[in-house]
């Protein structure tokens, strides 16, 4: 129809959003993909990472590059409000987050509910009517966890045990298979923990990082939550949109807050809220200066000065995060 009423010239542009509720849509993109009489060139998006697993792998094989969206960096953040990129401009976008609509409502509560309607609208069509969930308010009470755990070590077996502490009936693949399709759907992201010496994967405990801070921000004030733990939140989805791929570290008993790979390059990474006295500049150089290797050594925090380079290891401020990997 676009081609009989406006008779373009040249090649077509297609741009489909949310393209997996289309049914047959693999065999769509496909077909246009490999059309060699007319020139196309095909965008779709959608909100589920499991979308170009199965058949669409399959039918393109390897025709395709894929591209992870993620909210605003601090960068973009700064950009958008039309603010100079400082400390004080960190702290106000990690007390507030990334989602570009955010930036034209005009007050706290509006910024709520629209948080509020992305979460549950989320949770509704990409999981439980997807999945045909059987308990949403356990699908709910897993994602509330998850955010007010954001950046600590858990694993299945402590979130099956805290609910039933709380008398909620559920059981170990219960919980597993629910956090699976929550991961899926971008809200949270997984980071598995991984054994510097052996280089190896630990399975059992891992972290989990929020894909926004305003999910905490708007939705769960009231639970402890300190900001280290969102500073953390932060660098992990810098480090992703910088295209790394990310791992939490262990050591001899110590922990290495991320692995971040790309490439050939590895940079180990330690971020705390501020390096306030000498027992904090130990527990956060030490683990670093344990590690034998000669990749890099970062420590991040939300200090108003950076420190000098401490055997090797570097001190950065994090809203100079991205320009210091200069990417």
């Amino acid at each position: 129809i676009y081609r009989s009423k406006t008779h373009p010239v040249g090649k077509i542009y297609l741009f489909i959003d949310e393209i997996q509720n289309i049914e047959g849509w693999e065999h769509f993109a496909n077909s246009y993909s490999q059309n060699y009489v007319d020139d196309y060139e095909l965008f779709i998006s959608g909100s589920n990472s499991k979308m170009l697993s199965g058949e669409l792998a399959t039918l393109l094989s390897g025709r395709y590059v894929t591209f992870e969206i993620f909210p605003f960096s601090f960068n973009e953040f700064s950009e958008a409000t039309a603010k100079e990129p400082s400390k004080l401009t960190y702290i106000e976008y990690m007390e507030s987050g990334g989602l570009p609509e955010l930036f034209i409502l005009p007050n706290e509560q509006t910024k709520r509910n629209y948080i509020s309607a992305i979460k549950d609208s989320v949770l509704l069509r990409d999981v439980i009517q997807r999945y045909n969930i059987k308990d949403p308010k356990l699908l709910e009470d897993i994602f509330v966890f998850m955010v007010n755990n954001a950046s600590n070590l858990v694993s299945i077996n402590n979130i099956v045990n805290f609910f039933k502490s709380n008398n909620r009936k559920t059981t170990y693949d219960t919980v597993s298979n629910y956090i699976e399709y929550i991961i899926d759907t971008f809200l949270v992201h997984k980071v598995e923990r991984y054994d510097i010496k052996g280089k190896d994967i630990i399975l059992g405990n891992c972290k989990y990082y929020i894909n926004d801070l305003s999910f905490k921000n708007y939705l769960y004030q009231g639970f402890s939550f300190g900001i280290g733990y969102k500073l953390e939140n932060l660098v992990y989805l810098e480090l992703r949109r910088l295209g790394f791929n990310v791992y939490t570290g262990a050591l001899k008993n110590k922990e290495i807050d991320f692995i971040a790979k790309k490439g050939d390059r590895v940079i180990y990474f330690q971020v705390t809220y501020i390096l306030e006295n000498e027992n904090t500049i130990i527990r956060e150089y030490s683990p670093l200066q344990n590690i034998s290797d000669n990749y890099e050594k970062i420590v991040i925090s939300l200090d108003d000065i950076a420190f000098p380079s401490n055997e090797g290891i570097l001190h950065i401020q994090a809203w100079k995060l991205n320009d210091l990997l200069g990417v």
